[in-house]
């Protein structure tokens, strides 16, 4: 099959995600990168097209430019800007035609959000929002044992994404300079927009359901004016309660992402940074643990790029996920709709945006908040 035809905006070699996003998508072969806006600054623009090696006759100064340019030569258009500045680029390429695939989170403001989902439903649109860590196979392999029932019913979460990054020094004991973005806060802080959506959808992820209530607190450690550490308690529906941090200023942790799920017959824990191996533990007292040695899903070739004991980390992760939306926007495009479990709309990115804003108010407010109230 032919890859899918796909453009950027945003995405370029000085930024955190593009080089990721470009190799991802590209690695089953189910994308190619042809065209894009990948920087406002034009040097940086035309070094991004050769080093991804798009013709600089599909390259463009703008992203409106772009947009009206590719119309009708793209099959999909990924936005990889910063987060305040996705939704009037989603609504533009939604009004114009195009599938869209957006980097999450899904916008800073549920008022931004709300405009994009209006725009998926005039248009009959197509949006995939990206949540990388589901394409891990382990963490697909836990959510495949929730479903069988080998946990039992689930009653706890504690989930974690410690950093470090807000209040670690180089080596010549100078402060890492962020990008300009991530040190302004609006109503919902940055750290929010950029680590608790994953841990949000991580539990929606694993569990479906959803959160109804939230305690938390915000701080903020590290050498910025911002928030860099929250913490919460959330209740969700099915009984499920949930105990998740998230930080910039963890000192000893890169990318702490660790998820610890508890149920009546049994418990298991993912670390992201041994990403082949899940413990499970039961309640005869028993350990066990999973890789892709012995895991359900061995017979999905692209779980298995390399043999066991080769490890496969996060780019592949993330190719997972690409592939996904490939399957996923060819299902559409034939009926008007699909059916994925690793496809996320933006229903799920509102969701999300719901439950960090009541985070924000209860800690503001030092209460129990309701997200229905939201």
């Amino acid at each position: 099959m032919k890859p899918l035809k796909l453009g950027f905006i945003g995405g370029g070699i000085r930024s955190a995600v593009g080089n990721t996003h470009r190799i991802a998508s590209q690695m089953d072969n189910r994308w190619i990168v042809e065209a894009g806006c990948f920087s406002k600054n034009n040097d940086i623009n035309i070094e991004t097209a050769n080093e991804y090696r798009v013709d600089n006759k599909r390259v463009y100064n703008s992203w409106e430019g772009f947009l009206e340019g590719e119309k009708g030569k793209l099959d999909a258009v990924c936005i990889l800007t910063p987060t305040d500045i996705h939704s009037e680029m989603v609504v533009r390429a939604l009004d114009l035609g195009y599938a869209v695939i957006c980097e999450k989170a899904l916008s800073s403001t549920l008022e931004e959000a709300g405009k994009i989902a209006n725009a998926v439903k005039r248009n009959k649109g197509f949006l995939a929002v990206t949540y990388n860590y589901t394409g891990y196979p382990i963490l697909r392999e836990l959510r495949n044992m929730i479903r069988n029932g080998k946990l039992g019913r689930i009653n706890q979460i504690h989930i974690e994404m410690p950093q470090e990054g807000f209040l670690r020094l180089d080596r010549k004991g100078q402060v890492f300079k962020p990008q300009n973005w991530r040190l302004k806060d609006g109503n919902i802080p940055t750290i929010s927009l950029d680590l608790g959506v994953h841990l949000h959808h991580l539990v929606y992820f694993l569990t479906e359901e959803k959160p109804l209530e939230v305690v938390a607190d915000q701080c903020t450690y590290g050498h910025f004016d911002v928030i860099d550490n929250v913490m919460c308690l959330a209740r969700y529906t099915g009984g499920l309660r949930s105990q998740i941090w998230y930080s910039k200023s963890a000192l000893g942790h890169r990318n702490g992402l660790r998820v610890r799920i508890y149920g009546e017959e049994g418990s298991a824990e993912w670390y992201q940074m041994y990403p082949e191996e899940l413990k499970f533990y039961d309640n005869l007292g028993r350990t066990e643990t999973l890789d892709r040695s012995n895991s359900v899903l061995v017979d999905e070739p692209r779980y298995n790029r390399f043999k066991s004991g080769h490890p496969a980390g996060f780019i592949e992760a993330f190719a997972n996920h690409y592939y996904d939306i490939a399957e996923s926007l060819i299902e559409f495009n034939k009926s008007g709709a699909y059916q994925s479990s690793f496809v996320f709309n933006e229903r799920v990115g509102i969701e999300g945006l719901k439950m960090l804003e009541a985070v924000s108010i209860s800690s503001r407010d030092r209460k129990w908040v309701n997200i229905l109230d939201i």
